[in-house]
């Protein structure tokens, strides 16, 4: 299944036990926050959070409730790509982006009404979505991943300009959008 190589990709990616003082996300364990682990039951001490717990957080937060399931049964790439970004960024900024991209995609309208940039994935988003990837034919899901890394790439560099101790994870954050 999809999903199974994706969590494991990520958890591979995340490692065990990160506690670095320039992450404002505090103490994690496979990826998952501290904060993200004690909203979803977790009491423990984050060194022993179970990788079973990350795997369902994963699959629930990041997959299924923001229904990339359902864009994955379209465009398998993207909802990867898609998935990856709501890892870390959030689904609702992932799904922005998407939206946004659908939008400037659709050539004034003319292929399809734009969406609300909302962050979610409903009825209108995932017709936009098989309107674009039919109109744009052989090629159209890559055009639309790169814009969906596009965009993540731009708000990286924005956060380290923001703040200069995320400079500390620039270079880490852009490394594994490359491939």
């Amino acid at each position: 299944m999809m999903i199974d190589d994706l969590i494991d990709g990520v958890i591979d990616r995340e490692g065990g036990y990160i506690h670095h003082p320039a992450d404002r996300g505090g103490a994690t364990r496979f990826g998952i926050t501290e904060a993200v682990a004690r909203a979803n039951g977790y009491t423990g001490d984050m060194r022993h959070f179970a990788r079973p717990a990350a795997v369902a957080i994963y699959r629930q937060l990041y997959w299924s409730r923001p229904g990339l399931d359902r864009v994955a049964d379209r465009a398998p790439a993207l909802a990867a790509e898609l998935f990856d970004t709501g890892v870390n960024m959030g689904p609702a900024v992932a799904t922005g982006f998407f939206q946004r991209a659908l939008n400037a995609l659709n050539r004034g309208g003319r292929d399809y009404p734009d969406v609300v940039p909302d962050g979610r994935i409903g009825a209108r988003t995932l017709a936009a979505l098989d309107a674009f990837l039919a109109t744009r034919g052989a090629g159209a899901e890559t055009v639309l991943v790169k814009a969906v890394e596009a965009l993540q790439g731009e708000r990286y560099l924005s956060l380290a300009e923001q703040r200069p101790a995320n400079e500390a994870f620039l270079y880490g954050w852009l490394a594994q959008r490359i491939g």
